[in-house]
């Protein structure tokens, strides 16, 4: 089989991938073994830059509105709303299963198989899949996830320090929750000694449950913030948690050859800072302006231009407050400077912004 643009992983970010290689004029195809659609343990909330990108690609999943994020610690917490557009909060299933919908209409095949082998030929991508099947491609997107197998074709290094290492925890209530006012529009994120809980709206009024936690928490123990959600977790009132990690893993390099890496597999994003799908998909219509135009080594530049700023924040946010002592401070201080908070939650809000992807001739 051959084929212009060869999609390894599809999950939410490698479908958008797809969709913008087939918005070019490519034609595309997805290697995915696992049926859909694809769960995963994540926040669930997309950023406004995310929902913006979703709409130009026609993909409209079923959604709450979110307005903004909340900081809560103990008594005190901090709303900062988004101040251009709205975010989603959205179940992983059906975010995917309107993607899926959406790649079926542009004419993207989708191939049940996994990855043995992959090589770069000259002008050619060749990948042999565990069934023995060939595939070739002029181009080949690595988007399949944390434990990427094209990110060890691409680079041979991947920087994940120990003491940074971070774990998170999903499940889901039936209702909304009763940690402060009633059901809201915006993302609450409790503060405690050990991690973060992340409550997002989801529609139906049934309310998303994050926990991120560092390497060897007990995830129960940062739960313990939200003691009402605790209960109903314990007695199985909601979901079992499913897990993932650990994060902030990041390749020395993002090309090589023919190959470019996208999402998590170029360099996951702690989910502190709430905008990794934005940047997986600012990162996918990168990837494919950079094969449009034939210029490969321009994406390095793009994958930094939207990926430097979550990266950051989210290796500052967690190197500070390591110390219980800075942890127990961040909703003082965000609350003692609105405008700052604020003005954060913005950038966050709109970080993926970066050119649509050129138009094939």
């Amino acid at each position: 089989m051959t084929t212009d643009l060869l999609v390894v992983g599809g999950g939410p970010v490698g479908l958008v991938t797809a969709l913008e290689g087939r918005r070019a004029g490519l034609e595309v195809t997805v290697i995915e073994p696992r049926p859909a659609p694809i769960d995963k343990a994540c926040g669930q909330g997309i950023m406004p830059a995310g929902v913006g990108r979703l709409c130009e690609l026609g993909v409209e999943p079923h959604g709450a509105e979110l307005t903004g994020i909340t900081y809560v610690c103990g008594d005190r917490r901090v709303t900062a709303t988004f101040r251009q557009g709205t975010g989603l909060g959205v179940r992983r299933t059906e975010l995917h299963a309107a993607l899926v919908a959406a790649a079926d209409r542009a004419g993207v095949q989708i191939v049940r198989d996994t990855v043995g082998s992959l090589t770069s030929h000259g002008s050619r991508v060749v990948v042999t899949t565990r069934s023995g099947r060939e595939l070739t491609a002029s181009y080949a997107v690595g988007a399949d996830g944390l434990h990427s197998r094209v990110r060890r074709f691409v680079s041979s290094r991947v920087m994940a320090p120990k003491r940074m290492r971070r774990f998170g925890f999903v499940t889901h209530l039936s209702g909304p929750t009763h940690t402060g006012p009633p059901h809201t529009e915006c993302v609450q994120v409790h503060w405690g000694g050990t991690g973060e809980v992340y409550l997002t709206p989801l529609p139906e009024g049934r309310t998303g449950v994050a926990i991120l936690a560092r390497a060897g928490a007990d995830p129960f123990e940062v739960l313990a913030v939200c003691p009402e959600i605790a209960k109903q977790v314990r007695a199985g009132g909601a979901d079992p948690l499913r897990g993932a990690g650990p994060f902030l893993q990041v390749p020395t390099r993002r090309v090589r050859d023919r190959v470019l890496l996208v999402g998590d597999a170029a360099g996951y994003v702690d989910a502190l800072t709430g905008e990794g799908l934005s940047v997986g998909f600012a990162q996918a219509g990168a990837a494919v302006r950079a094969i449009v135009t034939g210029d490969l080594r321009s994406y390095e530049r793009a994958w930094w231009r939207a990926s430097a700023l979550p990266l950051g924040l989210a290796a500052g946010l967690v190197t500070v407050t390591a110390a219980p002592a800075v942890r127990r401070r961040i909703v003082p201080a965000a609350a003692a400077l609105p405008s700052v908070f604020g003005s954060i939650v913005g950038v966050v809000a709109g970080v993926a912004d970066a050119p649509a992807p050129l138009v094939a001739r």
